[in-house]
């Protein structure tokens, strides 16, 4: 089997060869990753979309700006009820980047991006889709994603953790508002994926328990995560939602929900559930398993003997593919990728 096929057999409940060993496509120079690996060693995974949102009385402009202390972006968000701005600082070894500002600070701030999200047009872009997968070709699969579900879009793109818990105490109608917005624009977005080629469809969720809860996840998240997953059951297309954090509190509305594939789902010992905990409580549950961060410091043994816990743990339902998802040590992939490579290949057949 080629890369792509191990990979889409596994999601698809097929038979395959081997466990599939992926990292997010760009993390990496890929040609001296492959050659590091050797042929038909690693797969790729590469953000993609189904559709795009246009605008016709708003717009954003973004300025760079370098200094000694790096790269930061400041980015205007233009509407009729007035202007935002967002701050975010970029590290340099991936290029990855953090928020300093959000767009929304005070209540009537809302009122603008009201005006951003209505303002836009959600329309198919398969073709975008499409051309992702011809170019990765044999080497890896499109991940098509959807918007992250209200809440986490929230917090995590538009009003921040502090000031949207200010916000539910002392503007909840406002919330509640932006939330019903988002909530019809994420259905005409899932209409698009019902109809799309893509064979699973990811939200890009960041989930983690201690900036949601239970209760918010299960009243905000899960409900669209099963709302899309029964509209994509009669092409048997499964849904895979980003949790790359603590999961314990929430196992229970995972288990109850639909969700059918955990992406970049980082286990013990950097987070609260273990790859055995995932294995015990979703046994259908297909698991993209992030090799946890912080093991790519021990050495190349030490890196082979975690990989083969995760292996024993999983690598024999069918239903696992270990990646590589989260920024790693600069100075440690060349040592700690072929090692999870080498247990790989030695464990065999899931």
């Amino acid at each position: 089997m080629n890369v792509r096929e191990r990979m889409l057999a596994m999601v698809q409940g097929r038979e395959h060869d081997r466990v599939p060993f992926v990292v997010y496509d760009g993390m990496f120079p890929k040609d001296e990753l492959c050659a590091l690996l050797g042929p038909d060693q690693v797969g790729f995974l590469r953000w993609s979309r189904i559709h795009k949102v246009t605008h016709s009385r708003c717009a954003m402009r973004s300025w760079d700006r370098v200094t000694a202390d790096g790269r930061t972006r400041r980015t205007a968000m233009y509407t009729p009820k007035g202007t935002l701005f967002e701050e975010r600082a970029y590290e340099p070894a991936y290029g990855s980047s953090s928020v300093r500002k959000h767009y929304v600070e005070e209540p009537e701030d809302y009122e603008a991006l009201w005006a951003w999200l209505e303002d836009g047009v959600v329309t198919e872009d398969y073709a975008h889709y499409y051309r992702d997968a011809a170019e990765l070709g044999e080497s890896g699969l499109p991940l098509a994603a959807v918007e992250r579900t209200p809440y986490q879009q929230l917090w995590v793109e538009w009003v921040g953790l502090n000031n949207l818990g200010y916000h539910f105490a002392d503007c909840p109608d406002r919330v509640e508002h932006t939330i019903a917005l988002l909530r019809k624009r994420a259905r005409e977005i899932f209409e698009l994926a019902r109809h799309s080629p893509a064979p699973f469809i990811d939200f890009p969720d960041n989930i983690t328990a201690p900036p949601i809860g239970l209760k918010r996840f299960s009243t905000y998240c899960v409900p669209l995560y099963n709302e899309l997953a029964d509209m994509l059951t009669d092409r048997g297309a499964r849904v895979f939602v980003h949790m790359d954090g603590d999961l314990k509190p929430l196992w229970p509305a995972i288990s109850a929900s639909r969700v059918g594939g955990l992406d970049s789902f980082a286990p013990a010992p950097d987070n609260d559930t273990s790859v055995s905990d995932a294995v015990r409580l979703w046994p259908d549950m297909r698991l993209w398993v992030n090799f946890p961060s912080s093991q790519h410091l021990l050495p190349a043994e030490g890196v082979r003997a975690q990989a083969e816990r995760i292996l024993a743990a999983a690598g024999h339902t069918g239903h696992l593919q270990i990646q590589i998802s989260e920024n790693v040590p600069l100075s440690r992939w060349r040592t700690s990728l072929p090692a999870i490579v080498d247990a790989i290949k030695a464990f065999g057949k899931p």
